[in-house]
């Protein structure tokens, strides 16, 4: 509205510019007001991809494709570039927001693939019988899935099937993790289930009939105050916990409640060198506090100095997402997965697996798992240590 177009090209009214005239050279907006109105969903401004001129963003194209747009650069199109011919879409598709929308015959995320079936027979062929593609375990390629693996060396955690439906992961038991075992050592795997030899049950093969507990009070005996038997972090057998791992003493009590490995910071510090750890909690010393006692109660800086120190590129303190102290953010209690040193991370996005983060097995930094000695993989979940 701020300009004529002629053939295919803007020619903007006086103090208007931009490709489609969208920036005003002359703005009445404060500089907090420009700025909220440049912050995406997050609240980054111009999603650190762009510069805000008078509440609008001007997308950083420094090669001329104008591959970053959106009303707040949030779409970035060079995700749509086929790493090969460098087209945008293989040639056979059109971007949208970064995401390739495809010719009839096309396929795969890049447009790369071509084959004599309709999208929607793919579709039919690729769905397995709980309605999922590929399980939601693989991707699917002009009918045929290609099943996703735990381990690049497919020794463990095999999923195949026609459509992915089977994940030989659903025969390990938890404590299995420290060996090669399927079905606990007591049965055979089938396609993700369990099928027990003579003398024991449960789903992983976990319990002797000559228990005399059925295997519901078993784990009623072995779950505690916890969802997960032995606290996911040990072998329930006839209502006993076992911990794990073996020989660590750091992980103890009668349902392998305590795990004090959760007092290490990620240079294995307990309890930041200002404190004690009783049961996983760490109990801080006088004059700190925080998880890890981490944080001193009083410092030598004013409001001014602290307030600068968490404030990120885009003027935000900790990310709107905590509370400064001492030139440090303290993310929100309330949302424990917030973390990062402006609590700009996310740890839900930080891999699971049997429903604990990075299986119990590491810490969570910033959406990636750091391992405790003896485990590997995206969630911790393979054990490389000494086999018990």
């Amino acid at each position: 509205d701020h300009g004529i177009c002629n053939c295919g090209k803007c020619f903007c009214d006086e103090s208007w510019f931009g490709e489609s005239c969208q920036y005003q050279e002359q703005c009445s907006l404060s500089s907090k007001t420009s700025k909220d109105l440049c912050r995406n969903a997050q609240g980054v401004v111009c999603s650190n991809a762009g510069t805000c001129k008078c509440g609008s963003c001007m997308c950083h194209n420094p090669d001329g494709k104008g591959l970053i747009s959106g009303r707040y650069c949030e779409c970035d199109d060079s995700e749509c570039l086929d790493e090969d011919s460098g087209e945008v879409c293989g040639g056979h598709g059109k971007c949208y927001c970064g995401n390739c929308y495809c010719s009839a015959g096309w396929h795969g995320d890049k447009c790369e693939f071509q084959c004599d079936i309709s999208p929607w027979e793919s579709k039919r062929r690729c769905t397995s019988p709980d309605g999922k593609i590929c399980s939601n375990r693989g991707t699917c390629v002009c009918g045929e899935c290609t099943c996703y693996d735990v381990d690049p060396s497919g020794d463990w955690g095999d999923i195949h099937g026609d459509t992915c439906e089977c994940d030989e992961r659903s025969c390990h038991a938890m404590y299995d993790r420290y060996s090669d075992d399927f079905c606990s050592g007591h049965g055979q795997c089938n396609c993700g289930r369990c099928d027990c030899k003579e003398g024991w049950a449960g789903k992983k093969c976990d319990h002797p009939l000559s228990c005399s507990l059925s295997v519901e009070a078993s784990q009623k005996k072995c779950r505690g105050t916890s969802s997960l038997p032995c606290f996911g972090r040990g072998q329930c057998l006839c209502g006993q916990c076992t911990c794990h791992p073996p020989g660590d003493k750091r992980v103890y009590g009668k349902n392998c409640e305590c795990d004090n490995r959760q007092c290490e910071d990620l240079n294995g510090e307990i309890c930041g060198g200002h404190g004690f750890c009783s049961c996983g909690r760490c109990i801080c010393s006088d004059g700190w506090f925080g998880k890890h006692c981490q944080f001193p109660r009083s410092c030598d800086m004013t409001d001014e100095q602290s307030k600068s120190l968490c404030e990120t590129a885009d003027g935000i303190m900790c990310s709107g997402k905590g509370s400064c102290h001492c030139g440090r953010c303290i993310c929100s209690p309330q949302e424990w997965y917030i973390s990062g040193e402006f609590c700009e991370c996310d740890d839900r996005e930080c891999d699971k697996h049997d429903g604990l983060v990075c299986t119990g097995n590491g810490v969570c930094n910033c959406g990636n798992c750091d391992c405790w000695d003896g485990w590997t993989g995206n969630a911790c979940e393979i054990w490389v240590g000494e086999e018990y």
